[in-house]
């Protein structure tokens, strides 16, 4: 197999934060798609086959344009950072129906010193929040299941106080006051740079699949 994640991808990540400007990296930006994309496009497809034993409707797409893997150019329109580029990468592998609605999905963060794997629902719109809300309020014994098995992230952005609507002392009022919905695990850069990181990888997707299930059968998608 060609290599995949490797040291020099994390060095690339590093020297461009120190020199994050358009002359650098139009200077080194055939390192960048040696040491950086090329790499991560692989990583996608080396992850296709064993996402889509987790789901089907699970995207893993190498493409290099409009794919899983996030473009390393930052919008700087409405930014106060003019910083032209982003210094980590990163990789979404959506649900099918992503594009047209709300849906979960599994992340990939890579940084130097700052590599996670995540999955759920992030940041979505009011009515798909409620949505989930809702499923919890309906289904409390799988979403007490669903919790024990894929443990919600601390640090999400949670209303100060219960929802309109719902019951203050439902006994899942925590997660009722989310309005993101989900789970991650941390690796170590010589984890990532492993030749068995796909699979490592794959496995804590698999470990989130029982809140992805939740939340798409929530949101109306097959699962």
């Amino acid at each position: 197999m060609s290599e995949l994640i490797t040291p020099r991808t994390f060095a690339f990540l590093r020297e461009l934060k120190a020199h994050n400007e358009r002359a650098w990296f139009e200077d080194n930006k055939q390192r960048y798609l040696e040491e950086v994309r090329d790499p991560l496009l692989r990583f996608v497809a080396a992850c296709a086959p064993g996402l889509r034993k987790i789901s089907p409707h699970v995207v893993a797409d190498p493409r290099p344009v409009g794919g899983s893997l996030f473009r390393i150019y930052r919008d700087v329109r409405f930014s106060k950072d003019k910083s032209p580029y982003k210094t980590h990468a990163a990789m979404s592998f959506r649900h099918a129906d992503g594009k047209e609605r709300p849906a979960p999905g599994f992340y990939l963060h890579l940084a130097p010193g700052d590599v996670f794997a995540g999955g759920g629902l992030w940041h979505a719109p009011a009515d798909a929040v409620k949505a989930v809300r809702d499923a919890i309020v309906e289904h409390p014994k799988e979403w007490a299941r669903v919790a024990r098995a894929s443990p919600l992230s601390d640090g999400e952005d949670t209303l100060k106080r219960p929802p309109r609507g719902y019951d203050p002392a439902h006994p899942h009022i925590a997660d009722l006051k989310r309005n993101s919905f989900t789970t991650g695990t941390q690796f170590t850069q010589a984890q990532a740079c492993a030749e068995a990181f796909p699979t490592a990888f794959v496995r804590s997707c698999r470990e989130t699949a029982p809140l992805m299930g939740f939340l798409a059968g929530a949101l109306g998608l097959p699962w």
